[in-house]
């Protein structure tokens, strides 16, 4: 029903930046709350950083400062722009998609993920 289309992603140095990009299709992209999330190798899938529908934000601690994520409704997309990046950074990011009613969740949906390298 909704699809999620991940891009941005690549190798880039400690210090770098990168602006990560997730364009949805199916659906009516305005109504659903966005998110980001990671997973590096042997370790489980985070919440990096999220977006409501009413453009509330919140972000894992150890991405303050560093990340921003934000939305173009126009454009069915959203967007995390990665700043300083550290090598424990390096994770597949993944684009989240989700629609609650007033009983609890009612969508999820997944991106393929795209891949972020932080090395020297």
């Amino acid at each position: 029903q909704v699809q999620l289309v991940e891009s941005g992603g690549g190798l880039v140095q400690p210090g770098g930046s990168l602006r990560l990009s997730c364009v949805a299709s199916g659906s009516i992209f305005a109504t659903y709350h966005m998110g980001w999330y990671r997973q590096a190798p042997g370790k489980q899938r985070e919440l990096v950083a999220g977006i409501t529908s009413g453009d509330s934000t919140n972000y894992v601690d150890s991405v303050k400062g560093r990340f921003t994520i934000s939305r173009d409704n126009a454009k069915n997309t959203v967007y995390l722009q990665i700043n300083s990046l550290k090598p424990e950074d390096t994770a597949v990011y993944y684009c989240n998609a989700r629609k609650y009613a007033w009983f609890g969740l009612l969508e999820d949906y997944w991106g393929q993920g795209t891949q972020v390298t932080v090395s020297s």
